[in-house]
């Protein structure tokens, strides 16, 4: 087929396609994406747009503008988003899985081995240089987002003003307020330009589905905390499907909305927090991963596998339920300049929650001596001026930490 004809065919991203064929091609990608959500939305690009012809560029620019619009994932969004477009549901599926599959039973399997080394008394140094690794890498993740998402004063003072209130209100509701305060100030005091959305192609969800999926995102969010009282699986559910409903902004920001909820005196502790979260960094796949880690090394029950699961699965339903109900409408909406504005205000207020939790736990937990700011200084200069693989700063930092923390 040449270049011409495959544009053609796929110029409204209506190419279809077999579960199993898209079950094979993420994958691939499940197991090969290294470097974060900006390097996965590369990796899709170059295999599945530019080698494997499923959609074109402006389609595929499409499907990327709508995941960054809604909160969750970037990338898995529009993993999701493929899988649908390419085989029904049951594609959207496909594609979450596979995708999300191999860095899941690397985290879950790093719970079992950090479980285990923590009961046998092995660690200290190399966990010193995970939460190290980790410290570096919030670093570079605060400094890029606020270079992308804070690009005036005006979000700027925005982003301060809700570091300021995040470290003055810690906790969940904090948090929640935080967020919703940015929308409420975007709302009426920004203004930001319009950007061209082509319209998705006719491989849609029915207006129906669209809007019960909609609505079933809502209803759990108001739901699952009345719930979580009655169980302690859906108390666990309930965190994990409420942190992944609220990161604006980037896979990063789901660190203090689920440190929030998870360390405190007798849950899990901010150490084996943040060895996790430097251990997801090496992975590839999803930073989201991340929940089927915390879930299994919860202290009471649900925890282990099943907690793990429980973890993973609140985390990515959202995104979904989004992805499947928003899809449809998303033209429409990203012409609305009221939503643009309540957005671009919910990204500042997330730049200033991330970088309040660079301060607390990150910074306040991992650089307790000269010897573990020195590294962690190292470990920034490889990550973003030398551009090393977010994987190697982690292994090199780990080992570091072993010989000398």
């Amino acid at each position: 087929m040449s270049d011409t004809t495959r544009e053609r065919t796929t110029d409204t991203a209506e190419s279809t396609g077999s579960p199993g064929e898209v079950f094979g091609a993420f994958l691939k990608l499940g197991l090969t994406s290294f470097g974060g959500p900006v390097a996965h939305l590369g990796f899709f690009r170059e295999e599945l747009v530019a080698r494997r012809g499923w959609l074109s560029e402006p389609a595929y620019a499409n499907l990327v503008a709508l995941c960054q619009f809604l909160p969750g994932p970037a990338s898995s969004q529009v993993g999701m988003a493929i899988g649908l477009m390419r085989a029904g549901l049951a594609g959207m599926a496909a594609a979450w899985v596979a995708f999300t599959l191999p860095s899941a039973l690397l985290m879950l399997g790093f719970a079992y081995g950090f479980v285990a080394a923590d009961k046998a008394g092995i660690g200290g140094g190399w966990l010193a240089g995970l939460k190290v690794a980790a410290a570096a890498i919030v670093a570079d993740a605060v400094l890029g987002m606020a270079r992308n998402l804070c690009p005036d004063r005006e979000r700027r003072t925005l982003a301060l003003l809700a570091a300021a209130a995040a470290t003055l209100l810690p906790g969940a509701l904090g948090q929640v307020g935080v967020i919703l305060a940015g929308g409420l100030i975007g709302l009426a005091l920004l203004s930001v330009e319009p950007t061209h959305v082509p319209a998705p192609g006719r491989h849609l969800p029915g207006r129906t589905a669209s809007i019960a999926a909609l609505l079933t995102f809502a209803g759990l969010l108001v739901a699952l905390p009345l719930l979580a009282a009655t169980h302690p699986g859906l108390a666990l559910f309930d965190t994990f499907y409420r942190a992944g409903s609220l990161v604006f902004g980037g896979g990063h920001v789901v660190l203090p909305l689920i440190e929030a909820e998870v360390v405190h005196p007798g849950g899990v502790t901010r150490e084996a927090f943040l060895a996790g979260y430097g251990a997801v960094q090496a992975m590839p796949g999803p930073l989201f991963s991340f929940a089927a880690y915390v879930g299994a090394i919860m202290p009471s029950a649900p925890n282990g596998l099943t907690g793990g699961l429980i973890a993973l699965i609140g985390a990515f339903l959202p995104s979904a339920l989004l992805v499947y109900g928003a899809l449809r409408f998303w033209t429409a909406l990203a012409a609305q300049r009221r939503v643009r504005n309540a957005v671009a205000g919910i990204n500042a207020a997330v730049v200033g929650l991330l970088g309040a939790a660079f301060w607390d736990p990150v910074v306040s937990s991992s650089l307790t001596s000269p010897r573990a700011v020195a590294l962690a200084l190292l470990a920034y200069l490889a990550l973003a001026l030398w551009k090393v693989p977010a994987w190697a700063v982690v292994a090199g930092a780990a080992l570091a930490g072993a010989l000398l923390l």
